[in-house]
């Protein structure tokens, strides 16, 4: 079936620069982003988002003079200034973070593993004999984890889950152990969507083996379609592979989602021809009626159906008004506001690809999207903008929707990840909300309006440093410092695989809970 991360991310995945004073007085040498801004002698980065330059799409790479890297002392509340040669480029760095270095216990994957071990232990017992029903209905057991896995990739059903969890759960006497429970499950719940497609095909594989055994009970017909379908799910497994989706992603989303309806609507033949199906006539009836309704696996198509479907009932081609600051990024406008927490999917064209960002909007009258310019559509964006995108109207609720959860929270950004963390700054916030910006070249790459977003602020709660003026900052330290400070309950990160794991790791060494996003987000 066709599934979406909620978060693909140029919002969740993009790589980032900025940064301002702590404290008055405790980093001498910084500014507090209102005062003080000049425009940077530095050529700017076809990744204008990065701490780190990198080569661009087209294999250039973009010669840049070295940046110092401040250090800070935690516990002394001090920086100095250190003159640190650019490291090596590393091709396989961000591959290596997302397939190992984030750790071999983590939620997702136990979700994998928990969901996995439930299945095959059921398949086990039914292959032994002792779980008849299970031996009966192992069609109906693969349809039952395509109908999980289907749930687990919904954004509407997840914009209802993560507006309960707020509801329920941000309240000050809740515990914040279960808050943090409850965040990282609710961002990691691709561990269940994984471990319920490997799920599906081993039951289907148990139901095809029965069937071949007893193949003078049904026909040649529902074996070649139940055949089909179990490729189709292998192809889309296959596609979903991490190595695969990061290598070639567009790969990965089309083969989801071709593969997804052609498995749905062959299901369909499925269902239709094993319930018509007389093993004693070897024919079909025509009389469907009762016996539909009667079948379990019937009832859980429908519901497969129905929210594979629903998505793309909202989909619409709407006006857009884009502007760009430099050639790097591009500001897409759209009609009507946004809760704060929430991200959107665009598309040039809804059949081929989608392409989800943070949402920026004060909640009334529009919303706003930051792209950068590091992909063909991205690009494209910026040299012939568009006067018309299409959208989803059903937008979904990522990771910082969870803000509300909190009392007290350290909102920590790396270049384009600032966009979704602005609407905090621009609507009432239960939270009190405290935002850390790295990013390069702020006016010249973000442009005015989004620099005038984050001024007339207390330069305490909003801190905002401009690497093309105070060097490249040790973000993970100086986001243990801030937290420290403002004495958050939690850290929220949006960088890029490195930048995100370093700031986890190293608030959570600090005693300090931190999320950030998966490559699974």
């Amino acid at each position: 079936m066709e599934t979406q991360a909620p978060v693909k991310s140029s919002s969740f995945r993009s790589h980032f620069a900025f940064e301002a004073e702590l404290h008055t007085g405790s980093f001498g040498s910084s500014k507090t982003f209102p005062f003080g801004f000049q425009r940077s002698i530095r050529n700017n980065s076809s990744h204008f988002c990065d701490l780190e330059l990198e080569e661009d799409d087209d294999g250039y790479d973009i010669i840049l003079e070295h940046v110092p890297e401040r250090t800070y002392d935690v516990e002394n509340l001090k920086c100095e200034q250190v003159q640190r040669p650019k490291p090596a480029r590393n091709n396989g760095a961000r591959l290596s973070i997302i397939l190992l270095d984030q750790g071999l216990f983590t939620v997702y994957k136990m979700l994998f593993v928990l969901s996995f071990t439930l299945n095959i232990t059921g398949l086990v017992l039914a292959a032994t004999g002792h779980f008849p029903y299970a031996r009966n209905k192992a069609a109906l057991f693969s349809i039952s984890n395509i109908l999980a896995l289907t749930l687990c990739r919904s954004e509407a059903f997840f914009r209802v889950v993560f507006w309960l969890a707020v509801k329920l759960l941000g309240r000050p006497w809740v515990p914040l152990l279960l808050k943090n429970y409850t965040t990282s499950l609710l961002q990691s719940i691709g561990g269940i969507h994984s471990g319920c497609g490997v799920s599906s095909i081993a039951w289907l594989v148990y139901a095809l083996v029965l069937t071949l055994k007893d193949r003078d009970d049904t026909s040649p017909e529902i074996i070649a379609v139940a055949s089909t379908i179990l490729s189709l799910l292998c192809l889309s497994s296959l596609a979903a592979f991490p190595l695969v989706r990061h290598l070639h992603h567009n790969v990965f989303e089309r083969t989801h989602r071709f593969a997804g309806w052609t498995a749905l609507v062959l299901l369909w033949a499925f269902i239709m021809l094993t319930i018509s199906y007389d093993p004693k006539s070897k024919s079909y009836t025509n009389h469907l009626g009762n016996r539909l309704i009667k079948t379990q696996e019937f009832w859980f198509t429908i519901a497969i159906t129905i929210i594979i479907i629903i998505p793309w009932l909202t989909v619409r081609r709407v006006p857009v008004n884009i502007s760009t600051a430099s050639g790097h990024a591009s500001i897409i406008k759209f009609e009507g506001g946004i809760k704060a927490g929430i991200l959107g999917r665009i598309s040039p064209s809804p059949l081929s690809e989608w392409h989800a960002f943070g949402i920026i909007s004060d909640g009334e009258k529009v919303h706003t999207m930051l792209a950068g310019a590091v992909g063909d559509f991205t690009r494209s964006l910026v040299t012939n903008p568009p006067s018309h995108l299409w959208v989803r109207q059903v937008h979904f609720a990522g990771l910082p929707y969870l803000v509300n959860m909190y009392e007290r929270v350290l909102l920590v950004a790396t270049g384009s990840g600032i966009c979704v963390f602005l609407s905090f700054l621009l609507q009432p916030c239960i939270a009190d909300v405290n935002l850390l910006w790295v990013a390069k070249g702020i006016e010249q790459n973000f442009g005015k309006e989004i620099k005038g977003m984050m001024s007339g602020h207390p330069k305490e709660k909003v801190i905002v440093h401009d690497t093309a003026l105070l060097g490249r900052p040790n973000v993970s330290e100086l986001s243990v410092v801030t937290a420290k400070k403002c004495n958050a309950q939690v850290v929220i990160v949006t960088s890029n695989p490195e930048g995100s794991r370093d700031v986890v790791n190293a608030c959570k060494k600090a005693g300090i809970a931190a999320f950030g996003p998966i490559w699974d987000s």
